[in-house]
């Protein structure tokens, strides 16, 4: 593969391994391991991960002006491209645990201390980035596509748009979209945050490496995206409480994923 240069002041505290190809048994294995590391801290794991439900709630809370019902359905499920910013301190406590050095809730935070903290926040940005232009873009095509759809009640919108053929219209393509969307987000976000807190490289790098990850087993990694994306939604679907067990599950089985991809 051929190496991005590091951003400007950013230099690899150790060489990025070459991508190793992964078969279905390392998702399988990944998510027990990501299992076993919430398993060994879950006091602390959920107290850390209600912070992305209560985060979704308050968004969605706030968009109670009927001007906002639009967004609300964008919002949330776009909600999950910060995905991977939100699981960093996960992946931290993850690398501590495999490193056997002590772990506590305390130590989540730490990721933010990194030396490569520069790059983490480019990360974030840019993911972020993907994220408003998501809701940018999902509130153009309902303009475009359902502008008279009623928005005088919540129920009233759904009920509008699942009962025309704009509404319609509008689902299937804010789903197209919103998939291109995600598989951008994803391929950007599958490791490269791991990478960073692992080998202390520069954004451009981490990205580029995350991408060519992706390339390199898009059967595999393109089945992982399927795994995330499913148990995101159950874990959105009781007012996204769920998402309590399904963060940190996750954010440790990326870490394992990662590992096996690159370790």
């Amino acid at each position: 593969m051929k190496a991005m240069p590091f951003d400007a002041g950013q230099r690899a505290a150790h060489p990025v391994p070459a991508i190793r190809r992964i078969e279905l048994t390392d998702l399988t294995q990944a998510l027990r391991l990501g299992w076993a590391d919430f398993l060994r801290r879950p006091t602390h794991l959920v107290f850390l991960a209600f912070i992305y439900p209560l985060a979704g709630l308050a968004i969605a809370f706030g968009l109670t002006n009927s001007d906002a019902f639009p967004l609300l359905f964008p919002l949330v499920s776009g909600f999950a491209i910060l995905g991977p910013v939100a699981a960093l301190g996960f992946y931290e406590i993850s690398r501590r645990e495999e490193r056997g050095e002590p772990t506590s809730w305390r130590h989540a935070f730490d990721a933010l201390q990194s030396p490569a903290r520069g790059a983490i926040a480019r990360v974030a940005l840019a993911l972020l980035a993907l994220f408003v232009l998501w809701l940018v873009s999902a509130k153009g095509l309902f303009a475009l596509l359902a502008p008279e759809t009623g928005t005088s009640s919540y129920l009233g919108f759904l009920g509008d748009l699942l009962s025309t053929p704009a509404g319609w219209t509008l689902v299937m393509v804010g789903h197209i979209v919103g998939f291109a969307f995600a598989a951008v987000a994803f391929s950007l976000g599958a490791i490269s945050l791991p990478l960073i807190l692992d080998r202390h490289v520069g954004a451009g790098e981490a990205m580029a490496t995350s991408v060519e990850a992706v390339r390199a087993n898009p059967r595999i990694m393109g089945t992982w995206g399927l795994i995330v994306a499913g148990l995101v939604i159950l874990g959105s679907v009781p007012l996204l409480v769920g998402l309590a067990l399904v963060l940190p599950v996750l954010g440790h089985a990326t870490w394992h994923l990662y590992r096996r991809a690159m370790g």
